[in-house]
């Protein structure tokens, strides 16, 4: 009787993507839920006083973000491999960009919160390496959404219970309980927890927003597509993350988010296999529904003149007189709010961030920061876009996941410029059209200076790039 082969134990470059994808994911995922503040008003937040504040109210302070991050940089520097077939002036850009922060840092005009920038814009550009060098290694990118999935959810669960009078609950504890003990409080923050709109656990109502148009549709395709699960199961589990995301798009008051979900619906729907007829006639009904919707929503808005709207007009005209006046270097990063302080209106508000992620660069290191950083948003977005236009998807409900991946050749386990982690269209498709969202609400917005967003955008960028790169050279030796 043969003896039975000893079990075989996996060689550590096969365990050790899907281990990367799910820390990675995890990570995220905790930030989503902890981190949600831009490190400029760090100094607001203070560490959890007792476990009640540990779990479910204060945010955790972002230097225990960075400690974690630090671990993750490691086990990805074990996951990295290197990849043939990378633009080498697009994935330069980023390095670019931040080492002209540092020089921009060098002599700003408030050094109060260049260091808090510029380790925040470090951890970005980490993220999109670690996407483009670890997380395309994985076989399974669901292992990457799956705990990215749980922490979404509850943050739909959470701006839920705050419309439906967790808000109320939450403002008499912080008033009560925490605001005394404050040294310092925001006016942001307060204007905040003085307001009727969710902002669940991130930073502003504008924010949630973002988060809805960054993690939906890669969601979504995550759902649709996941093998262990049957069709109906799958149907119900995306229309109850829609309906979610929705009630809580709706209950957080964003006009910009409002009109941008439109964008990224049409944008879907084109890319559907649907005849032109069919397709004509449901982006004129989403159109339509969508802009009286936004219209009734917000009528009381416009009725009042539109304040917000003027408010942004008047960031963006000083960030372009600072940019004049500081071409070269800016005012340093972080430096906009002192700058701003000193040629603003006597009637126009304060604001420490333009809300517009572009301008603020150039405000805040100069013609040559802005350009690298528009060059390389712009860029990424039209080098890793959907090849075949706009009508090869197959429908997200019929992709399987065994169909999402090209097989690595045998007789080499990992030979140099292998596709794995290769998605499927409408997987990557997704993740395509939630970075665009992040990118579009960052001309109204300061999504950048948001962890949870601008880590994972930079992330999901970098596997963009990796996967788009994997499937040209493919098509070339094809």
């Amino acid at each position: 009787m043969k003896p039975k082969p000893a079990p075989r134990i996996p060689r550590p470059s096969e365990w050790l993507p899907g281990a990367f994808a799910v820390t990675f994911g995890g990570f995220l995922a905790l930030s989503l839920l902890k981190f949600g503040n831009p490190p400029i008003l760090e100094s607001y937040v203070t560490a959890p006083q007792d476990p009640y504040e540990f779990v479910f109210f204060s945010p955790w302070p972002i230097t225990w973000a960075y400690g974690m991050f630090s671990a993750l940089a490691v086990l990805g520097a074990f996951v990295t491999r290197k990849r043939s077939g990378l633009p080498l002036w697009l994935i330069l850009l980023p390095i670019a960009w931040l080492v002209w922060q540092f020089v921009a840092g060098n002599s700003p005009l408030d050094a109060r919160f260049t260091g808090a920038i510029l380790l925040h814009f470090a951890v970005c550009v980490c993220c999109f390496y670690l996407g483009l060098l670890s997380l395309s290694r994985t076989e399974d990118l669901g292992m990457f959404w799956l705990p990215v999935f749980a922490a979404f959810f509850l943050v739909l669960a959470v701006g839920w219970e705050q419309h439906f009078g967790g808000l109320d609950e939450t403002r008499k504890y912080f008033f009560l309980y925490l605001y005394p003990k404050m040294p310092h409080v925001s006016p942001e923050y307060l204007k905040k927890m003085s307001s009727g709109r969710i902002f669940s656990t991130l930073f502003y109502p504008n924010t949630l927003a973002g988060a809805l148009l960054l993690f939906l549709p890669p969601l979504l395709a995550f759902t649709f597509q996941s093998s262990r699960l049957t069709f109906a199961a799958r149907v119900f589990i995306a229309a109850v993350l829609a309906l979610g995301a929705m009630g809580c798009l709706y209950w957080s008051g964003s006009k910009a988010g409002w009109l941008l979900m439109l964008v990224l619906g049409v944008l879907a729907l084109l890319r559907t296999t649907l005849t032109n007829k069919y397709k004509v006639t449901l982006i004129s009904g989403v159109l339509l529904l969508g802009v009286a919707g936004f219209f009734w929503k917000h009528a009381s808005f416009f009725e009042k003149g539109a304040t917000s709207v003027g408010a942004r007009f008047d960031y963006w005209e000083a960030a372009l007189r600072i940019t004049k006046a500081h071409p070269l270097t800016g005012v340093g990063p972080g430096g906009f709010g002192s700058a701003y302080q000193a040629i603003k209106r006597p009637e126009s508000e304060l604001t420490k961030l333009v809300h517009n992620d572009y301008l603020e660069q150039g405000s805040d290191s100069g013609l040559p920061g802005m350009t690298l950083y528009v060059v390389f948003i712009v860029a990424a977005l039209i080098w890793t876009r959907p090849r075949g236009g706009w009508t090869r998807g197959r429908g997200f409900a019929t992709k399987t996941a065994a169909s999402r991946f090209v097989p690595v050749p045998t007789g080499n386990p990992e030979p140099e410029g292998s596709l794995r982690g290769e998605a499927g269209d409408e997987e990557y498709f997704a993740v395509w059209l939630g970075v665009l969202g992040w990118g579009l609400q960052s001309l109204v917005e300061f999504a950048l200076y948001i962890p949870p967003l601008s880590w994972t955008a930079f992330g999901l960028l970098g596997w963009l790039v990796a996967v788009s790169a994997g499937r040209k050279t493919l098509d070339k030796r094809g």
